[in-house]
């Protein structure tokens, strides 16, 4: 027996505002809400092909970083348009070295993910 990956989950600040930027980044829809007996409210979305990702409100702030993140790529451009769109959505580029075949970004709330050719 094995386990399988069901959702990656990322804590925020805004789950609204990480909502909005990954399903227009992802193509992905808001597949689930719920609130737990704290009254802490939980956003997954999802493609139903792909991981979900699991957006959970935390009081703080990112101060470091991400020990995870994600690769992407564009289904039918290019790499630097994928990353233009991104960056029009509210994504940011803090690295693009010419020797590297990845781009990293972060989302509007720190979250570092890398374009990937």
């Amino acid at each position: 027996m094995v386990s399988r990956v069901r959702c990656l989950a990322v804590d925020c600040r805004d789950t609204a505002l990480l909502t909005d930027f990954w399903c227009a980044a992802l193509g992905y829809e808001v597949v689930k809400r719920w609130t737990d007996s704290r009254g802490t409210e939980y956003i997954e979305i999802g493609n139903g092909d792909e991981p979900a990702l699991l957006f959970q409100p935390v009081p703080e702030t990112k101060s470091v970083k991400n020990r995870l993140h994600l690769d992407i790529a564009s289904a039918s451009d290019t790499q630097e348009s994928e990353v233009e769109r991104l960056v029009g959505l509210g994504a940011r580029v803090v690295a693009n070295e010419p020797d590297w075949h990845w781009v990293v970004l972060t989302d509007p709330e720190g979250n570092e993910f890398c374009v990937l050719r």
